[in-house]
């Protein structure tokens, strides 16, 4: 099923549509400000297997959580004052945060970790999901390992439906990108590392 909703102006009988399906465990494909993900409700332990085996892998390093806004992630990461001012500088964007997760994140995602990926995506479909969801999306992006030249097949819903026809809704909220978020370790006593340079610098 493909379900479409604008940027400008998400529809809200759609909307609603979309969280019912994460409420009853389901999982979906989303845009988000650099390419599309997989996304499913934080709080459905069966749901998170399940967008681990769409995606392909069981590696829970790839699995981030998507938040609403900066007060939401410090529910479930622990945020110091250098990484308040670094979220506060940055996001909104296409940015991946690794910090320091809180107990209120499920098992399911954590897999033995201490940390947890953390996204504020500047995609207003993906805030007015989550906003509407009242909790985070566990997420990851496609994957774009094996793809090749083929693009198409990580940018274009279409074609994204075509190729994860186990998920339960794509959201057709336009052609994607296709580069990544930049993925910042914080966990580092109080030092910033750029794991992965992504499509933004990041401002300090």
């Amino acid at each position: 099923m493909i379900l479409k909703l604008y940027p400008e102006n998400p529809n809200e009988r759609i909307l609603r549509q979309v969280v019912d399906i994460l409420q009853h465990g389901g999982v979906i494909v989303y845009p988000t400000d650099t390419v599309y993900a997989l996304g499913c409700a934080l709080d459905q332990p069966k749901a998170i297997e399940r967008l681990r085996t769409i995606r392909g892998g069981k590696d829970s390093s790839e699995m981030s959580i998507v938040c609403a806004d900066i007060r939401e992630v410090a529910e479930y990461a622990k945020v110091d004052n250098l990484v308040f001012k670094l979220l506060k500088h940055n996001l909104p964007g296409p940015f991946t945060f690794i910090l320091p997760a809180s107990s209120k994140i499920s098992d399911k995602v954590m897999v033995g970790r201490k940390t947890v990926g953390v996204r504020i995506p500047d995609n207003a479909i993906a805030q007015a999901i989550v906003r509407e969801l009242g909790m985070p999306l566990v997420t990851a992006s496609v994957r774009t390992d094996d793809v090749g030249d083929e693009v198409e097949y990580i940018t274009d819903p279409e074609l994204i439906h075509e190729r994860y026809a186990a998920v339960d809704a794509v959201i057709d909220g336009g052609m994607g990108d296709n580069f990544a978020s930049t993925v910042v370790d914080c966990t580092a006593n109080g030092e910033v590392n750029i794991v992965r340079q992504g499509r933004q610098e990041l401002e300090m």
